[in-house]
């Protein structure tokens, strides 16, 4: 079975291969490498044993996306991850984000109806529910969508129902939203992690890079929130128990066992974190103390959410079995092995 996954090259997309591969999938990557590294593939190999067929190029660009699909007939799924997912940046550029990842879903539906694919995992996000009033707080699947707090978030919501919209229209089309809440940590082996380019937006790179001297001092944006210590609290989920759901939704379709079209399901561990006892977490499992500063809130943050994934759990036979020191202590060794040149990427500041 190959399955096709763009943005194969980025954090979530790499370990998701890796799970593909070790389950005996054949997998062929799509990335433009605007936020990865042509070096996954090297991680990947050196993990599995198995270099996934790759080629770069703008899934946004629909001729490419024809041509690209027209010459893989024996694709039998989409994982979908490649896209901008930057929430501060999405605020500041929103058409950067409605351009790019809008269009390159648009793309890929298209060459899956004309090309006879039939399936798609879609790489959703709890921002889809916006702030969750109080009642509807852990998140279940049938939590009302609000309005999303940012342009990143409302491409999550308009995207998942360009996806219904088709499936609806075409019949022949099969989709699983998959909608997750904060991936963190590392493959065990320590040779993948989470590897931005430039300064991280996401928490936990910031947190390891500013514990190995990288960055001078961690920003924690805003101790005014709502919350038992006022900074926000999310659900964080190991990356390996984010990457294992998507093998198991694409088996569920392959198997034909959903139970409609489209489907949708929140992957999250349950329990609410927040930013501080992150923090103290990765301070007990790592033993460095954190230099951290508070300061103003960050537009388009949400207060605070964390999912409900019973349904999840029942439905998928999936359940996230790491806990946030587990978490935290994968993303500090694979930090570490990175910095100490034991990974296939290069060093960089």
């Amino acid at each position: 079975m190959k399955i096709l996954v763009t943005g194969g090259t980025g954090y979530i997309g790499s370990h998701t291969v890796v799970e593909l591969q070790q389950k005996g999938f054949d997998v062929v990557i799509v990335d433009a490498l605007f936020n990865s590294r042509i070096q996954a593939l090297d991680a990947i190999e050196s993990v599995t044993g198995i270099r996934p067929e790759f080629e770069s190029f703008d899934l946004a660009d629909k001729a490419k996306t024809d041509d690209f699909f027209s010459r893989h007939p024996d694709i039998k799924g989409v994982i979908h991850f490649a896209a901008h997912k930057a929430v501060g940046e999405s605020v500041d550029e929103p058409i950067k984000y409605y351009r790019n990842n809008l269009l390159s879903l648009m793309n890929i539906l298209e060459a899956m109806k004309q090309y006879g694919v039939p399936n798609i995992v879609f790489s959703s996000s709890c921002t889809v529910y916006g702030q969750p009033d109080p009642e509807n707080l852990p998140v279940s699947e049938k939590a009302p969508i609000k309005k999303a707090e940012s342009p990143y978030g409302n491409t999550k919501q308009i995207a998942e129902e360009i996806i219904q919209d088709s499936i609806n229209a075409y019949k022949t089309l099969n989709g699983i939203a998959l909608r997750y809440f904060n991936p963190v940590g590392a493959h065990e082996s320590a040779k993948l992690g989470e590897l931005p380019l430039g300064v991280p937006n996401n928490l936990m790179p910031y947190i390891t890079q500013t514990a190995y001297g990288i960055r001078p001092v961690l920003r924690v944006f805003g101790d005014d929130y709502d919350t038992p210590d006022g900074t926000p609290i999310r659900d964080y989920i190991h990356i390996m128990d984010l990457a294992q759901a998507h093998v198991v939704a694409v088996q569920r379709m392959i198997d034909g066992k959903m139970k409609s079209q489209f489907e949708v399901f929140n992957l999250g561990t349950g329990n609410g974190y927040s930013v501080l006892e992150a923090i103290r977490s990765f301070e007990k499992t790592s033993g460095r103390k954190l230099n951290y500063e508070i300061t103003g809130r960050r537009a388009g943050d949400i207060v605070k959410v964390w999912a409900d994934p019973s349904f999840s759990n029942k439905e998928l036979g999936w359940k996230a079995s790491r806990g946030i020191d587990e978490m935290t202590l994968s993303a500090w060794k694979w930090e570490l092995a990175y910095r100490e040149g034991k990974t296939a990427f290069p060093i960089e500041d």
